[in-house]
Order: C-alpha cells, then structure tokens, then sequence
C-alpha cells in the first residue's frame, strides 16, 4: 500500500517536472515596439534610379553665343591722323581753328574729330573732315546730323530742295558710306558721310564728284579709324 503511493507521487512529481520543462524553452512575449514592421500601402518605398540613367550633361553652346560678331571689343574709334588717304593735316595758317559743323550731342565717352586737309603742293581750299565716336544711338541718325550742318557751313542754297545722297562701296572698312553732291551741276561741292559701329563723320570735297570724292574719303577713313 505505501509502494503505491510512492510511486504515485513519484509519478505525479515527474509530471509536474515535466510542465515546467517545456514551459522554459517557450520563447518570452516579444514587445509591442520589436514587432516587424510592414510597409504602409500609402507610403510606398521611393522607387530608385533607373539602370540606364546617366547624369545631365549642360548642352552645347549654340553657334550664335559661341561666335558672335560683338565678342570682345567690337566698337571703332577715331584718330587725329597727320595723314590721311595721302592727304595732309594742314597746320599753322591753314589749321581749323574751331568746329564748323554742329557734331550733335557730345556724351561722355565721345570723342570729336576735326581737321583741314590737302595734297601737298596745291593750294585750292580745303578737305574738311569731321567724326565723332562713342555715337550712343544710331549712328546713321548721327550722320544724317552731320550732313545738315556740313550743307550750312558750305551756305548751299536751299531752295532746289534737299539733294540725295547715294551710297558709295565703304571699302574694306563696311559699313556704310554715302556722298552728295551739293551742287546743280555735275561737279562742284560734294560732302561725304559714314556711318558704322560707334562712329559717324562728314568731310567737303570742293570741286569735285560724288564717285570721285567717294574714293578719297573712303581712303581718308582708313586711316583716320580704328577698330577694336
């Protein structure tokens, strides 16, 4: 009788041993903040760079930019040349001694230009020449100016009416020359005018024609202009 108990309290001891064996190896409740996460359906994960992407590259400059006919110093200026288109700047008795013809407007930056020239060894009147650069506005503005008041200065009769200016070839130099002639017949007082960038002048031709005026002054203003 005492056998059996024993065994049954062994038995039930076992039992309890047991339990509390397996109850050990379970794993412990893991945190509310351990718990793995899933990605939200209304934050999806930013999607990466493609495979083929490359980095941007800035395109080309354009032939425009990379050519433009105003890079660096393009603007013209005059020079108080001593000889011009073989002609001489006169000096002493012949020099100009003020500014016959309104230049227009002088700005700051402006620089006039003026003088008497003539072939060595005659003795007829005068080329008068007359420039200004720096010209802010439209320099053929500025030389229509200068056509006006070389006309008043030669006292040419205004009653036939304006004469026309007719363009002359400007030479190596471009832009734009033009001469007229001044008087009713085929020869006599012609004034000269160019206009291009930054400069603007006049110069009266006596006894001459608009081709042959032309022609000098266009070898005048070679080197009585500079460029850049």
């Amino acid at each position: 009788m005492n056998r059996t108990r024993v065994l049954r309290a062994c038995s039930a001891a076992a039992t309890v041993l047991t339990l509390l064996a397996l109850t050990g190896c379970q794993d412990e409740p893991r945190p509310a903040s351990d718990a793995p996460r899933r990605p939200s359906a209304a934050t999806p994960p930013a999607p990466g760079p493609p495979a083929n992407s490359s980095p941007a590259t800035a395109p080309p400059p354009s032939a425009a930019s990379a050519s433009s006919p105003m890079a660096g110093n393009g603007r013209r200026s005059l020079v108080d040349a001593r000889v011009a288109g073989g002609l001489h700047k006169l000096t002493g008795e012949g020099a100009l001694r003020d500014v016959p013809v309104d230049p227009g407007e002088m700005r700051d930056g402006m620089t006039l230009v003026a003088g008497h020239y003539r072939a060595p060894g005659e003795q007829g009147p005068p080329v008068l020449f007359e420039g200004v650069d720096g010209v802010p506005e439209d320099t053929a503005v500025r030389r229509e100016h200068l056509f006006r008041g070389a006309l008043e200065h030669i006292r040419r009769d205004p009653e036939p009416g304006q004469p026309t200016a007719e363009p002359v070839d400007p030479g190596p130099s471009g832009g734009s020359v033009e001469c007229l002639l001044a008087s009713l017949g085929e020869d006599g007082d012609v004034v000269c005018g160019w206009a291009d960038e930054g400069t603007a002048a006049v110069a009266v031709f006596h006894g001459s024609t608009p081709a042959a005026a032309g022609k000098l002054f266009v070898r005048m203003r070679a080197d009585l202009q500079r460029h850049g």
